[in-house]
């Protein structure tokens, strides 16, 4: 591989790790917005799901079911995220080593 292919691979590295930081912020934003509805569930009797653009009245255990689901996945989503990142992050740095220890 010369180094135009490797300057043009840390590029697109660099590219993936910063759409994939904006990926992670949303599903973040997104668990943030969930726990906040669990913690406002368990202050009300009455539970509104909002369904397209109805407000419609449900069962605060099936309320509960669902934004705890809706949790897990997005665990799963940002940790599966963070690995990719680290993946693409150590080539990154290898790829930035070499370039540094070629530029020497």
């Amino acid at each position: 591989m010369d180094q135009n292919e490797e300057l043009q691979e840390m590029q697109i590295l660099d590219q993936n790790l910063h759409n994939m930081l904006l990926q992670k912020q949303a599903f973040q934003m997104e668990l943030s917005e969930t726990n906040s509805a669990q913690k406002e569930i368990e202050k009300s009797n009455e539970i509104f799901k909002l369904v397209g653009e109805l407000m419609i009245k449900t069962d605060k255990v099936r309320a509960k079911e669902e934004l705890s689901t809706k949790e897990r996945i997005l665990n799963m989503r940002i940790k599966s995220i963070e690995k990719q990142e680290d993946t693409l992050a150590k080539r990154l740095d290898e790829l930035r080593n070499k370039f540094s220890n070629n530029a020497k």
